[in-house]
């Protein structure tokens, strides 16, 4: 059989490196019980790694040219009922549903498109109630940006959604000369393990919040909350003292907890 170009409209990079992809399932499969969702396994180097560890597999693929290599070299393990291969765009595909295709507990891993990496880690947040982790090869800004600490450099809205959900953890840094092709920057492996229960809950008013702090990361929060649900100034002002913050800090320096407690604050009728 022909083996399949990397599709440059997937934004496909298949991983070459054998280490890298050992370091995901590692991580992804820490004792041979449960079931691991693989988002777009390409020619199945992670694939291989995570059935050797003893774990059901549950991969959902979009390129219809790797359905047929996936199914030849993996064989034994579909007829086995170990692999269970999902022809869909993971983008939109049924998480759920697939991950109750196998046993619990239930993970999620892949070595993920750059161009919807934003969209991987959305659904990721949106289902970690229901995963004990998810592990990811990211691009290395991306990963910076999930990574990091209040007032840094790399602190803005992702990371907020992303640790109100699950403790962040870098597992490995993937040089660019570790796929095929190489993309033009490197990668690293995010370890993502749900918090039990979630520093924050992710409410249409959290998210506002939220996003509104780091629209423009030099406007203070007084500015960038100004006008909030119809709020006047002072009422603002009242809620952010009930929770301790100070309407002239900046949005990158509140921590996840900052910005659950003062959602919570503006959910309750009167501050206190």
């Amino acid at each position: 059989m022909i083996e399949p170009r990397p599709k440059k409209s997937f934004g496909q990079h298949f991983l070459t490196d054998l280490g890298a992809a050992l370091a995901i399932a590692e991580a992804a499969a820490p004792s041979p019980r449960g079931t691991v969702l693989e988002i777009g396994p390409g020619k199945g180097v992670l694939t291989r790694h995570l059935l050797d560890r003893g774990v059901q597999v549950v991969a959902i693929e979009r390129d219809r040219e790797l359905i047929p290599l996936l199914r030849e070299v993996f064989a034994d393990a579909l007829r086995s009922g170990q692999l269970v291969l999902i022809e869909d765009d993971a983008a939109t595909a049924d998480w759920g549903a697939a991950l109750a295709l196998g046993p619990g507990p239930w993970r999620i891993a892949g070595n993920i498109p750059y161009n919807i990496t934003g969209r991987l880690l959305e659904r990721a947040v949106h289902h970690a109630s229901r995963v004990d982790a998810v592990v990811f090869m990211v691009q290395k800004e991306v990963a910076d940006r999930v990574a990091a600490p209040p007032d840094s450099e790399h602190y803005g809205a992702l990371s907020v959604f992303v640790q109100a959900a699950f403790s962040v953890d870098r597992v490995r840094l993937v040089r660019r000369g570790s796929f095929f092709p190489p993309p033009k920057v490197d990668s690293a492996v995010l370890l993502l393990t749900s918090s039990r229960p979630p520093l924050a809950e992710e409410t249409d008013l959290f998210r506002e919040l939220v996003k509104r702090a780091f629209s423009a990361r030099r406007k203070t929060l007084r500015n960038a909350w100004k006008g909030l649900r119809g709020l006047t100034s002072e009422r603002l002002h009242e809620h952010a003292a009930s929770v301790g913050l100070s309407l002239d800090a900046r949005g990158e320096t509140l921590s996840v907890l900052d910005f659950d407690r003062m959602a919570r604050a503006l959910a309750s009728p009167d501050p206190t």
